[in-house]
């Protein structure tokens, strides 16, 4: 399987945003994100960090 989990970090910690990611497609000035099961979510983020061997998506708070 190909999917991850996606982080967000808010003050230097970082916590579970979504599991299961398949897919995250630019949406304007934000982040749609659909996971294994069809459920979305769409966050005014930014990638900060991508660790493919990990399955993990780190994305930053965008103001």
């Amino acid at each position: 399987m190909c999917e991850t989990n996606v982080f967000i970090e808010k003050d230097g910690k970082q916590e579970i945003l979504m599991k299961d990611v398949i897919s995250i497609t630019p949406a304007g000035d934000k982040l749609l994100l659909v996971d294994l099961f069809g459920e979305q979510k769409q966050i005014k983020a930014e990638f900060k960090e991508l660790k493919l061997l990990e399955h993990m998506i780190v994305l930053s708070p965008r103001d």
